[in-house]
């Protein structure tokens, strides 16, 4: 049986643990705020007891090695990694500050700093996880063959396999996934992004923001942007404004939004199910321009 968290945060850290408030859960993880024995508060993902050995292998492992990739670029916003083992994440403590456009600029520039940080290749040296769902992060130099077998073609057939997707609903998706060789705009170098960047993995600070729970790897930059698109984030504007004054983005980028958000709209049609059809049904024909 696997030792109490408390243990292996106190193993991971090398501090004792004072007290354990749990905070919930995020798909198969339970979440925690741990007060250290030296009064330092830490962000403790676990597997919950009974979670079987080898079930999410290297899922925080992955997670630890994304936020420390991302932590090598200019400027990037994520917390330290203080430890990680199989079953468990420990992350320094953030605590949120109230949204401003002030701190939204800032974080555009953070956010161009971290994408004008090239990556080796499109993907990464270790597969990952979306989510709860795999990753495949084989290393290629093209972004449209990555995006389309990497990045959409496992998630519509695992969502078409949970019955999520009509036969013609397929059909329109797979006219889409055919068409990125053409619609990518100038080419870009691999840059590292989060990868799953949606306004609930952003916390604000006064002077920026910090991310959290990345799918990092190298990808094109436009990804995250449209992904803080997808679901809301406040002064999405001036994180915008802040972002092209660092990095510019190319030209007809508006227009690639919807083929950016394919992928995490695929994958929440496989985690939530119909509730996303429409959704992933409609970015993929604005990806047409049949919408």
């Amino acid at each position: 049986m696997a030792p109490p968290v408390a243990d292996r945060v106190a193993e991971l850290t090398g501090r004792a643990v004072a007290a354990l408030a749990p905070l919930g859960s995020s798909h198969a993880w339970e979440l925690y705020r741990a007060e250290l024995a030296d009064g330092a508060d830490v962000f403790v993902k676990a597997l919950p007891d009974g979670t079987p050995d080898g079930e999410f292998a290297g899922l925080f492992a992955t997670e630890a090695w994304g936020l420390e990739w991302l932590g090598g670029s200019f400027g990037s916003p994520v917390p330290e990694v203080l430890g990680a083992d199989e079953r468990t994440l420990v992350l320094s403590w953030v605590s949120e500050r109230p949204p401003t456009p002030e701190a939204a600029e800032r974080f555009g520039h953070q956010l161009a700093g971290m994408h004008a940080t090239p990556a080796e290749h499109f993907g990464a040296p270790r597969d990952g996880y979306i989510g709860p769902l795999p990753l495949d992060n084989t290393p290629r130099d093209s972004w449209p063959e990555f995006y389309a077998e990497q990045r959409l073609l496992p998630y519509l057939a695992r969502a078409t396999d949970r019955g999520v997707l009509t036969p013609a609903d397929v059909r329109v998706i797979e006219r889409a996934i055919d068409a990125i060789g053409d619609l990518p705009g100038a080419p870009e170098p691999p840059a590292r992004i989060h990868g799953d960047l949606w306004s609930g993995n952003v916390i604000w600070q006064d002077d920026g923001a910090v991310i959290v729970d990345p799918a990092a790897h190298g990808g094109h930059r436009e990804a995250d942007l449209a992904m803080l698109a997808l679901f809301g984030l406040p002064y999405l504007d001036r994180v915008r404004d802040g972002y092209n004054e660092a990095f510019p983005l190319a030209a007809g980028w508006r227009g690639r939004i919807a083929l950016h958000q394919l992928h995490p709209l695929l994958v929440h049609a496989c985690l939530f199910g119909a509730a996303y059809r429409i959704t992933a049904l409609n970015a993929a024909q604005a990806v047409l321009g049949e919408v």
